[in-house]
């Protein structure tokens, strides 16, 4: 094997056509080897190359021999000294952490550990054992990809709606997917589940985690694997397990290229829920499968007082340690990597205020922001926070810097309880649906930047929020005790599902309720992924390892599925079809100059402006709310006037009463015409009438919401 000097950029292996480079940091090492494999598996390397050049901490050569297929892993040699923070073991193989694809899973077994397992002193002692036969390998990939005229859809914000999805969850029992694709990125991209996508209406798929993760030693123990994928290992791989199988080979890269080139040619964005905040290596007692081995020092944050201990805000065991300058190189590397090799169009930052903790407390001024934010390339995808950790201070809802959008957690459990409550007051409600500007207005923020959900991956689907009052998590082996105890959920008498006719009737309202609430609120809408088809999972609120029919979409629907498709589906389109709900600034309630209109008006059920008694009435269960169509004050591309239809929301959150509601007359327009209603089932049973004049009284059935549209006169 010919070996020459290489070069220490860029690090990982890259094939140039002639031959392959490698190059790896690793500040503390004494000794690096590159380690070659025949194949997947192979129980030893057949070759060991020492790297003696080392170039600004990157070691690194050049193989003249070597192309794509290769597999390979690395050996680094240094101190094993846990208390000072040292945790080298050359008798690991370790995976490089710029690898773009790693093909073969991690096997568990004593090993694959630093430290002697069962030995008195714990991650103190060394482990002699050599894992080569059980070690995840790498494999040199060849990027190029032919991807035709394939461009970003680059949906503007006010337009998006995303749709959370797992890889495999939503094509695993899909009867029209072929069963050899079903649970890839292949499945994905095929043209039953494209149909199905475009026939929702959402803009946006946003995948769980697909950077390659391992699988829990002790959830494998117990038949069970990490099916959410939140457990890292490799930055840059997609994963293995979403790859279909072609003959005996698979190809991640090329098969997820593949899928995001279909998903565009749908005007489908596709946006990676991403996990930079940990690693799967856990623990001081976690195994050493790459970043431990490479530079314990250099990856992690570790306890000032003890550097053997790893300082956690993200209750994973361990946390990047965002103060190094390689550990955010490698984060931005990763991120541009994805969006120019691999074309996805934003991110999801998982426990993203990790991230942003410098020292101790969450500083949104900090270096990570600071490089995302002039960066000409991951600056103009979308960036979402999920803005809360585990660590002290760490929910940030509202606190992230510009460009950013966030996971609205203050407006998922505002509308849940207002629905399931009758005793709630609906100041916050209001100031929920109108786009929460008290959270974002004040940094510069549009009301884009709040990506609005009532349920997600994490939690009850739509219908156990409304079939449980308690958490059923005992498939999970952990005694109930995982998952969140307050749900603010109402499962209308009866916990679990009932053949009780009437209360399936409300409970298939109240589904219609959040729905309706949901896309008919100003700011991003993101719909949790089966939740229009009636999903369940059994109560359970933490389904992470739950590989099985409890994670995966039925699409065996029954009538009341169908019919909430439908429903769904027409609320999307409402949504999309009605500027007023895609608005790019915050409501003002007042005058807009030129019009006299207002942009929004909230409205007591006699037909009047609400007064401070009204919204101070702890009894109020039922507000109407005008947004003025004519009064949106912003202009397209063109530079033309946006206007729209000028809309009427009426809420009556009582569970047991009806109530009458005049309604009102909008700049001289005096009729509605109705666009939804959640008290009715169908749309067959809608009365025969469209239209009502200004004035009239109408009773909107308990627990239900209700869309006019201002019709003119020239309208049947």
């Amino acid at each position: 094997m010919r070996v020459w000097p290489g070069k220490p950029f860029p690090l990982g292996a890259t094939w140039d056509g002639m031959g392959v480079n490698f190059a790896i940091f690793s500040e503390h090492a004494e000794r690096a080897e590159l380690c070659l494999f025949d194949g997947v598996f192979a129980t030893r390397e057949s070759q060991k190359i020492e790297l003696t050049e080392r170039t600004d901490q990157v070691w690194h050569c050049y193989l003249p021999d070597v192309r794509p297929g290769q597999f390979y892993g690395y050996r680094v040699h240094g101190p094993y000294d846990p208390s000072s923070g040292m945790r080298f073991n050359p008798n690991k193989i370790l995976v490089d952490p710029y690898a773009k694809s790693i093909a073969r899973l991690t096997r568990w077994d004593d090993s694959m550990f630093g430290y002697r397992i069962g030995d008195p002193d714990g991650d103190l002692s060394f482990d002699e054992r050599d894992n080569a036969a059980f070690a995840p390998l790498c494999m040199v990939v060849d990027p190029a990809f032919y991807w035709g005229d394939d461009r970003p859809p680059r949906t503007p914000w006010k337009e998006t709606i995303i749709y959370e999805t797992h890889v495999k969850g939503i094509t695993a029992l899909h009867p029209d997917v072929p069963p050899e694709l079903r649970g890839t990125y292949a499945g994905l991209s095929s043209e039953p589940v494209i149909r199905h996508l475009k026939g929702l209406g959402v803009t946006a798929v946003e995948l769980m985690p697909v950077h390659h993760h391992v699988d829990d030693r002790h959830l494998v123990d117990r038949g069970l694997s990490n099916y959410w994928g939140y457990n890292t290992l490799s930055f840059f791989s997609p994963d293995l397990r979403y790859a279909s199988l072609s003959g005996l080979f698979a190809d991640p890269v090329r098969e997820f290229k593949t899928m995001v080139r279909t998903l565009h040619a749908a005007g489908i964005e596709v946006i990676l829920d991403v996990v930079y905040n940990h690693t799967a290596e856990g623990n001081h007692l976690g195994p050493t499968l790459s970043f431990r081995g490479i530079d314990n020092t250099s990856y992690y944050r570790l306890s000032d007082d003890d550097p053997r201990y790893y300082m956690d805000f993200t209750g994973c065991g361990n946390t990047l340690n965002m103060q190094s300058p390689w550990v955010l190189k490698l984060i931005m590397d990763s991120l541009r990597y994805w969006i120019l090799e691999m074309h996805v169009d934003g991110f999801r930052f998982d426990l993203a205020s990790a991230l942003a903790r410098e020292l101790y407390e969450v500083d949104k001024l900090g270096a990570f922001f600071d490089i995302i934010h002039q960066d000409p390339v991951i600056s103009q995808t979308k960036l979402i926070a999920e803005p809360w950790d585990l660590g002290a201070g760490g929910y940030q809802v509202g606190n992230f810097p510009v460009l950013w959008t966030e996971w609205n957690g203050r407006y998922r459990d505002v509308v849940r309880e207002v629905w399931a409550c009758e005793y709630c007051t609906i100041n916050e409600f209001a100031t929920r649906i109108a786009g929460s500007s008290d959270l974002y207005e004040h940094s510069g923020r549009k009301p884009h930047a709040s990506i609005n959900f009532i349920t997600c991956h994490d939690g009850f689907t739509l219908r156990d929020l409304v079939t449980y009052n308690e958490k059923h998590n005992e498939a999970n082996g952990e005694e109930n005790r995982d998952g969140e105890s307050h749900n603010r959920s109402f499962n209308f008498g009866v916990e679990g599902e009932t053949d009780d006719p009437e209360i399936n009737r409300m409970r298939q309202r109240q589904k219609r309720n959040l729905f309706a609430t949901l896309m008919f609120s100003l700011g991003v809408p993101m719909v949790n992924g089966g939740d229009e088809l009636g999903r369940t999972q059994r109560g359970n609120n933490n389904a992470y390892c739950q590989d099985n029919e409890i994670s995966w979409y039925s699409w065996d629907l029954s009538p009341d599925d169908r019919r909430f498709l439908r429903f769904v589906k027409k609320a999307i389109a409402i949504r999309k079809n009605q500027p007023v709900f895609k608005r790019s600034n915050f409501f003002r309630g007042r005058p807009i100059r030129g019009t006299g209109s207002r942009d929004i008006m909230w409205l007591s059920p006699d037909g009047t402006e609400m007064t401070d008694t009204d919204w101070n009435q702890p009894m109020n269960r039922a507000f109407g709310v005008m947004l003025g169509g004519d009064a949106i004050d912003e202009t397209d591309e063109r530079g033309w006037q946006i206007t729209g239809d000028t809309i009427l929301m009426l809420f009556n959150l009582n569970h047991r009463e009806k109530v009458s509601f005049v309604l009102p007359s909008y700049n001289g327009g005096q009729r509605w015409e109705r666009l939804l209603d959640t008290s009715v089932e169908a749309e067959k049973e809608y009365e025969e009438a469209r239209h009502w004049e200004a004035g009239t009284i109408f009773v909107i059935s308990e627990h239900s919401l209700l869309l006019f549209r201002l019709a003119s006169e020239e309208e049947d």
